[in-house]
């Protein structure tokens, strides 16, 4: 599986995406995703050209940033835990999984600026899945401006793991309508400029809905997603 042919078809697959929605690729910031790879494989994606790479765990986001530091921007797509805050909060250049205040206390504590966050919404409702509820973002976003460290540049969400393209394109839908609502109020605290959503399976439909940011382990660089 070679990563710079599957960079190359990915691209392709946004500009089509792009394309059928009137939009221009320059718009999209495509993540790898390298949760379940090696050190070797993300060094190949990038050479490849990916200067975007996410991470889930901890962990591995701790090693993966010891061996490769700056040579790309690292963005943490999982689930924080707020004691764990410290860990990474100088290394990581955005977090996706802001979904509770007292996350957003300890990143406003911690950080030494400023750090980019995208707010995680529920949209689907499964109970496997993390992040607020739809009805909660207007009142928690309102509530982090409690915290000067914490900069809302967009919302995030994880779609359900299904073929139906109409009821993923609902919560695409959803999620950019919320992204709407907030940024129009021109918080200072929280622009909200950027939907973080899309992998592998449904990354296309993602982008023709509005997404910014696209999250793509397996389908570039191999491994599970989960």
């Amino acid at each position: 599986m070679d990563v710079t042919e599957n960079l190359n078809n990915i691209q392709q697959e946004i500009r089509q995406a792009c394309e059928n929605s009137n939009r221009l690729s320059e718009e999209i910031t495509l993540i790898a995703v390298t949760k379940y790879v090696t050190i070797e494989r993300t060094e190949e994606a990038i050479q490849a050209g990916i200067s975007n790479l996410g991470e889930n765990r901890l962990e591995g986001f701790i090693e993966k940033y010891s061996h490769l530091k700056n040579k790309a921007k690292w963005h943490f797509i999982g689930t924080l835990q707020s004691r764990k805050v410290k860990d990474i909060i100088t290394q990581v250049d955005m977090i996706h999984s802001l979904d509770r205040l007292s996350l957003a206390k300890e990143i406003n504590k911690r950080a030494l600026n400023k750090v980019d966050c995208f707010v995680q919404v529920n949209v689907s409702g499964e109970e496997s899945k993390h992040g607020i509820m739809p009805d909660e973002v207007h009142s928690f976003i309102n509530e982090l401006s409690k915290y000067p460290n914490v900069h809302v540049v967009g919302l995030m969400t994880m779609a359900p793991h299904i073929e139906n393209e109409q009821e993923l394109r609902k919560v695409f839908r959803k999620l950019a309508s919320l992204r709407d609502e907030i940024s129009t109020k021109q918080y200072s605290h929280a622009p909200c400029n950027y939907l973080s959503m899309g992998m592998s399976n449904d990354f296309q439909i993602a982008i023709e809905e509005g997404a910014t940011h696209i999250r793509i382990g397996t389908k570039l660089v191999g491994g599970v997603e989960k």
